[in-house]
């Protein structure tokens, strides 16, 4: 009797790297790709159409501001119906907008209100997204390789950002805005289409709920319900905006007036894409028993690039210290992703992963807009101090939280369908069995904030 041959693998990809999986991860580095450069274009067919920079920054907060009306409306939205559907139907309001904003910018009719409603339609697309596309990339992976999965899918989604950002840079000089806005619509039609094939079939289907409202409740009920989560989401709702502030507008007058200018400026930020990358690599094979105690320790040095924009610091010195931030915000970043999947019930994912996008970004247009004021009252050097010392302050009091410390990897591949209160250095949810779940949102935004996503 002969054997019957064993089954084989396809080369290159993982035996836990399934086919979710990596339809998810190649359509989130697609749409990187654009995004990265399609963010640079946008302000910069705002200026080709006489604008200045604060109407660069008008056409940003458009972008914005629905992303945040609409997030929590999203989650809930996302976790009732099928949520490949939800991403298909974002990527498809993405790809018309950025289509249309690319003809206006081409034709040269382009008008500030016409670009701000298009990219107001984007962030109303992110809005949808966004939710729907953690819970789903939350269920797509091995509980047992889950960290590994959420590293490769970071590397992807950072290396795409750098090498869009790099590519769209070099287009815009030789073709113009337009065009890089036409191939980011192209990456969206591209990504929605490898989305559709997403298989389904093993997601529970979900009961009705008692309506919108319930659920958003039901959400919340969850959210507030977990010290460990309520509390990081709570620190980087400020850490986000303070670094965001310093990055966007004091980093750029730091390099103006002490560095040399915009080129030193780009180093320091390509330094810390590198840094991520790196992060990626060691959050392969690392595997933190203690997931929140080891990616907290990781946010100290998120204040160090503040502390040398104030001093400021020469250029090699700062490259190296964002170089290290990348590293540690990928330790982080991983981390928190494998404590989602690990505690967040599968049919609530989408609507806690609303609550953290929501905590993310929400305070991040006031902290730009309010560092011109800051600076003008307290000085530069003591605003970036300021900074440096409110991601500290709030990372140490994130540290005294138990389940914070407590919390522990564990060894399983069954997800959480239920809760139990948490113990110190214990677990926060009992496991039976059930779907499978995976890493944490393939963002659609274009450079994401720093975020406990």
């Amino acid at each position: 009797m002969t054997t019957p041959p064993a089954p084989r693998l396809r080369p290159g990809r993982p035996a836990w790297a399934g086919r979710n999986y990596t339809l998810l991860t190649t359509a989130a580095v697609v749409t990187g790709l654009g995004n990265a450069g399609a963010l640079i274009a946008a302000a910069f067919a705002v200026l080709e159409a006489g604008g200045d920079g604060g109407d660069v920054g008008l056409v940003a907060a458009a972008r914005t501001l629905p992303l945040v009306v609409f997030l929590l409306i999203g989650g809930a939205l996302a976790d009732r119906l099928p949520r490949h559907r939800v991403m298909v139907a974002a990527n498809s309001l993405n790809c018309v907008s950025q289509a249309a904003f690319a003809v206006l910018v081409l034709s040269g009719e382009a008008r500030l209100w016409q670009m701000a409603v298009l990219s107001a339609l984007g962030g109303t697309g992110q809005a949808f997204f966004a939710p729907a596309a953690e819970g789903m990339l939350l269920s797509s992976v091995d509980g047992e390789q889950a960290a590994r999965a959420f590293a490769l899918f970071r590397m992807g989604m950072n290396g795409a950002q750098i090498g869009g950002a790099a590519l769209g840079g070099a287009l815009i000089a030789v073709v113009g805005p337009g065009w890089v806005l036409a191939v980011d619509a192209a990456a969206f039609a591209i990504a929605g289409s490898l989305r559709a094939l997403l298989d389904v079939g093993a997601v529970p289907r979900r009961e009705p709920g008692g309506g919108m409202l319930q659920d958003l409740r039901e959400g919340w009920r969850e959210f507030t319900g977990r010290p460990w989560l309520w509390s990081i989401v709570v620190q980087f709702s400020v850490v986000n905006a303070v670094v965001g502030a310093a990055e966007a507008v004091f980093g750029p007058l730091v390099a103006e007036d002490h560095l040399g200018g915009a080129r030193p400026w780009g180093f320091a930020l390509a330094a810390f894409g590198v840094g991520t990358l790196l992060g990626g690599l060691l959050m392969m094979r690392w595997r933190p028993r203690r997931l929140l105690l080891a990616g907290s320790l990781c946010v100290l040095p998120l204040a160090l690039p503040s502390a040398a924009l104030a001093v400021p610091v020469p250029v090699p010195a700062l490259v190296a210290v964002m170089f290290l931030v990348g590293v540690s915000m990928e330790v982080f970043g991983v981390s928190w992703m494998t404590a989602l999947r690990q505690e967040i019930p599968e049919d609530k994912l989408s609507r806690v992963s609303a609550y953290d996008w929501f905590g993310s970004v929400a305070m991040l247009p006031l902290a730009t807009a309010l560092a011109g004021p800051a600076e003008q009252a307290f000085g530069r050097s003591a605003s970036l101090w300021g900074c440096a010392a409110l991601v500290l302050a709030l990372t140490l009091a994130v540290l005294t939280v138990p389940d914070v410390r407590g919390l522990r990897r564990r060894e399983t591949t069954t997800p959480v369908t239920g809760t139990t209160p948490v113990t110190e250095g214990g677990p926060i949810a009992e496991t039976t069995p059930g779907t499978e779940g995976g890493p944490v949102a393939a963002t659609d935004a274009g450079p994401e904030p720093v975020s406990p996503r």
